[in-house]
């Protein structure tokens, strides 16, 4: 069953499939692509361990402020 389209959206359809192809035409496409996703990994591994450094660090910071606190009461 093949479904018919108005023709303003054929037209959108062709006009998307033509700049879909000239972009992956371009001779670097997929190593720009591959590039993006390879630096977006990256600045997420980094936020995630900023992130855990951070949360081990207010950890140890809250469990020596206990500590002083039960010292303190002794």
């Amino acid at each position: 069953m093949t479904q018919t389209y108005s023709k303003s959206r054929q037209q959108a359809e062709r006009a998307f499939s033509s700049i879909q192809t000239q972009f992956f035409a371009k001779n670097d496409a997929v190593e720009e692509l591959v590039s993006v996703a390879y630096a977006r990994d990256a600045k997420t591994l980094r936020l995630r361990e900023a992130r855990i450094a951070k949360e081990v660090a207010d950890r140890v910071s809250v469990t020596s402020s206990l500590i002083a606190k039960r010292a303190k009461m002794r």
